[in-house]
């Protein structure tokens, strides 16, 4: 999306508290499974730090995690806009439903890329345009916070373009490897 068409930044906010992530809620949780499983599946509980970037009013991915002993710090600009957390490293980032909202995707990957450990994984969760779509026709672009969409080749040039060492699609969910 062209910048001039950006929300402002009161618009997005008020947009995003629209959204009903109760962190409790078994569909959401669901939605997110996942992500969750695949923490799960890559990294301990004991002695690695994750962080929910973008993590939103309901951060039900960090609840989830948490309930296993998985260890997160939360950032969002708007709900959880602790900077220090930005300062740390982590072994995992999740970012879910949270790409499609970057104004400056380049400058938030090269960030995300930086915030990870050697050998760390970010975790993405976002829609992308079927190869038979119109863009037209696509639901996902008419929230007016999505201003950022992605494909294979995008991708490619991110992992590229930032340094990670590999890159991984599975439906809606992208796996970066530092």
């Amino acid at each position: 999306m062209h910048k001039e068409d950006f929300p402002s930044a009161s618009e997005e906010e008020y947009r995003y508290t629209t959204h009903n992530n109760d962190v409790e809620d078994k569909r959401y949780q669901r939605f997110v499974a996942p992500i969750v499983d695949l923490v799960v599946k890559d990294f301990s509980p004991k002695n690695t730090l994750g962080l929910d970037y973008g993590a939103g009013t309901g951060p039900v991915i960090t609840k989830l995690l948490s309930d296993q002993g998985y260890q997160l710090e939360l950032y969002d600009p708007y709900f959880h806009p602790n900077s220090s957390t930005l300062e740390k490293k982590y072994d995992y980032i999740v970012c879910c439903e949270v790409v499609e909202h970057f104004h400056t995707p380049d400058a938030e990957f090269q960030r995300l890329f930086s915030l990870l450990k050697k050998g760390g994984r970010l975790y993405c969760m976002t829609d992308f345009l079927g190869e038979d779509q119109l863009f037209s026709d696509w639901y996902y672009k008419n929230d007016e916070t999505h201003v950022a969409f992605y494909n294979a080749t995008s991708l490619d040039w991110i992992k590229n373009h930032c340094g990670f060492s590999n890159v991984e699609k599975k439906g809606r969910l992208v796996v970066f490897s530092k």
